[in-house]
């Protein structure tokens, strides 16, 4: 009875459980992806509101650098806001409106996008940034006369000359302040690095214009400096060309306390705040910006009940279908496995096929079974016909062996030495089929021992033609041996000996009177061709492919003594094969037969 199948174990349900998963898996990648597309979307349209956001603070804290109050901002605001696309409104601290892009009435958002205060921020140096430091558009006292202009202009093409020849490219760059000063491809100070014979100094030095504002921050810093610790051992004033960072633009002095960064911190927090207030009357006040309109909030990814239901809907469908499909082509899988596993499991003396519908793989497998089926049946037919063989090969010689012995044992027969001969001729019969049987057998099983050594293939072919030139001559067959003292075999030379000993007795027994047999040796690239070829009545066609099998004989009439027991040539087979060679057979009715044997070459040993 065939064992019944759990549930979860079988095919069909595999495939089931295998097709949803990959489809659970599909839709939620595509779910995933369409929601993560939608979401980078949203995102990136939103940074580009933000970038545009801080164009419009940028420009707006450039105009309060430069203009010590709003008074004429409305314009400026109402064409970045066209430009822009949204809505700007500047107000004080307290929301009284300075400028507005919207229709007057117009309400205000809930909170302020930003400050702008240039004393507070960089969006220069720094787009976008919301930072603690200077807008370096702030210039107030420190901007260069039209003559200082010229001379520093001056000065940086002298520079400029004189780096090129030092086999550095710079560029002149102007600065909000009107100091020109050299850049590099990238855009940075120059001045990182300075030739030698360039390191003048005049270029960086503060003009007039610049001493007397710095002057007056020196002065205004000191309270803070002399209240914090802070005093000066050598008063000294520079200005950093690129007005980057409040900082570090301009150094006020060396500090009595070199190296001490408390001092250091204080020093600079004093000239930040004296910087900010020697500058703030030159700046708009601080203003609120508000961007949009009403109470417009940021637009967010969101799913409807609606669009939800469409989403779960379309799965379920999805699912649904896949099921359906899976479910159909499985059964069209299962349906041609059934019925190999109904054939199998049938009792084995019937050798049932099962029909091939397709040519896929489940089509192949079925070929293949079919195919297995049959040499399951040919090899049960030659074990039947071996069993029987052997039975026949050895009930004979033991028959004639035990009627004698009855009738010497009765008194009817003497024991003479003829008597006693052919009785020793049907043992030695009987040790003959035995030996071929136990070589056989140990082929099979992989126990068949080889003693593998140098072999002349020349000594092996006189040796053959010695041992059987007495058969030759009383079967009036010539047997001669052709080859040349060149060539080597790995083998065990015993069991060489015995494969062309059957190969050439065979032939002598089929080759008639007057006959020849050769046995020739030669070398084919890296292989040893031996052939044993005879002028005997050959073989035909339909009987080539059973040559090699147990127990066969070209003529079926002959019996034991005249045709051997038909295990020579398997035996031949089954030791040329453990040698890593093969063998083949040519023949013609009534021309004779060609036995080829095909080996590997090796080496002549050292001192040959």
């Amino acid at each position: 009875m065939r064992p019944r199948i759990p549930l979860r174990k079988r095919l069909l349900v595999r495939l089931l459980v295998a097709t949803v998963l990959i489809a659970l898996c599909s839709v939620g990648a595509t779910a995933w992806l369409a929601v993560e597309t939608t979401t980078r979307a949203i995102r990136e349209e939103q940074g580009q509101d933000l970038a545009d956001d801080m164009r419009i603070l940028a420009q707006l804290s450039g105009y309060a650098a430069t203009h010590p109050d709003w008074k004429g901002v409305a314009p400026t605001v109402r064409a970045l806001s066209k430009k822009m696309g949204r809505r700007i409104a500047l107000t004080t601290s307290d929301r009284t409106l300075i400028a507005d892009s919207a229709p007057h009435g117009t309400s205000l958002p809930p909170r302020a996008a930003a400050g702008v205060d240039p004393l507070h921020t960089d969006t220069y140096t720094e787009p976008g940034a919301q930072l603690s430091g200077l807008d370096p558009r702030v210039v107030g006292p420190y901007r260069v006369t039209a003559k200082e202009r010229a001379r520093l202009m001056g000065l940086a093409k002298e520079r400029r000359a004189c780096f090129a020849q030092a086999g550095i490219d710079t560029t002149i760059t102007m600065t909000p302040s009107g100091r020109p000063v050299l850049t590099d491809a990238d855009g940075n100070d120059a001045n990182g690095y300075v030739p030698t014979q360039c390191a003048d100094g005049k270029l960086n030095t503060p003009t007039a214009t610049e001493n007397k504002a710095l002057k007056k921050l020196i002065v205004s810093a000191q309270p803070c400096m002399l209240q914090g610790g802070v005093t000066f051992k050598v008063p000294y004033f520079g200005v950093d060309v690129f007005d980057k960072s409040l900082g570090s633009r301009y150094v006020t002095g060396a500090y009595n306390k070199l190296g001490d960064a408390a001092a250091t911190r204080k020093a600079e927090a004093c000239t930040d705040n004296a910087r900010r207030a020697q500058l703030d009357p030159y700046v708009a006040p601080v203003a609120e910006l508000f961007l949009g309109g009403g109470d417009t909030t940021a637009p967010r990814f969101d799913v409807s009940p609606a669009n939800k239901a469409k989403v779960v809907g379309a799965a379920a469908a999805v699912l649904a279908l896949t099921v359906l499909v899976t479910a159909v082509v499985a059964t069209r899988l299962v349906r041609p496995l059934r019925a190999l596993t109904e054939a199998a499991q049938q009792p084995p003396e019937l050798h049932v096929r099962v029909p091939v519908r397709t040519r896929d793989e489940t089509g192949i497998l079925a070929e293949a079974f079919n195919d297995l089926t049959e040499r399951r049946e040919r090899m049960e037919a030659q074990r039947k016909a071996m069993v029987s063989d052997i039975a026949h090969e050895l009930r004979s010689p033991l028959t004639n062996i035990r009627g004698w012995l009855e009738v010497t044992r009765d008194g009817f027969v003497e024991p003479d030495p003829a008597l006693l001969g052919s009785l020793h001729e049907e043992a030695m019969v009987l040790q003959r089929v035995i030996d071929d049987l136990q070589d056989l057998a140990a082929a099979d099983a992989g126990t068949l021992r080889l003693h593998r050594e140098p072999v002349r293939v020349e000594d092996l072919v006189d040796q053959i033609v010695a041992a059987y030139r007495v058969s030759a001559d009383t079967a009036g067959v010539a047997l001669t041996g052709k080859t040349d003292n060149s060539l080597w075999l790995e083998a065990d030379p015993v069991r060489m000996r015995q494969v062309l000993g059957n190969l050439v007795s065979n032939a002598l027994r089929h080759t008639p009177a007057d006959g020849t047999v050769t046995l020739t040796a030669w070398r084919d690239g890296d292989d040893i061709v031996l052939t044993v070829a005879d002028t005997g009545t050959g073989i035909a066609p339909e009987n080539l492919s059973h040559v090699f099998e147990r127990f066969w004989r070209a003529d079926q009439s002959r019996s034991r003594r005249t045709g051997g027991s038909g295990l020579g040539l398997s035996i031949v087979r089954d030791l040329v094969a453990a040698h890593e060679g093969t063998v083949e057979v040519a023949s013609e009715p009534g021309a004779g037969s060609v036995f080829t044997l095909r080996l590997p070459n090796s080496a002549p040993p050292e001192g040959d």
